[in-house]
């Protein structure tokens, strides 16, 4: 099973992972960092239908986010 983690302190709020994600597994968190950003946050009821494909550790400028396989 893969999953993501994303490093919400270093996300900056472009949503280029949400866009990308072709599972739609991640979305806007309802809490802000502690830059004062909404940060994407990887949906964990789902995420069984994770691939680990990459798409959005790849589109994240910040590298914020780690794939596990």
């Amino acid at each position: 099973m893969a999953y993501i983690e994303i490093d919400s302190d270093r996300c900056k709020g472009c949503y280029f992972c949400i866009k990308f994600c072709p599972r739609q597994l991640i979305a806007v968190s309802d809490k802000h960092n502690k830059v004062g950003y909404f940060p994407a946050a990887f949906s964990r009821e789902r995420e069984d239908q994770c691939t680990g494909c990459k798409t959005c550790a790849l589109m994240c400028p910040d590298t914020a986010i780690e794939v596990f396989k």
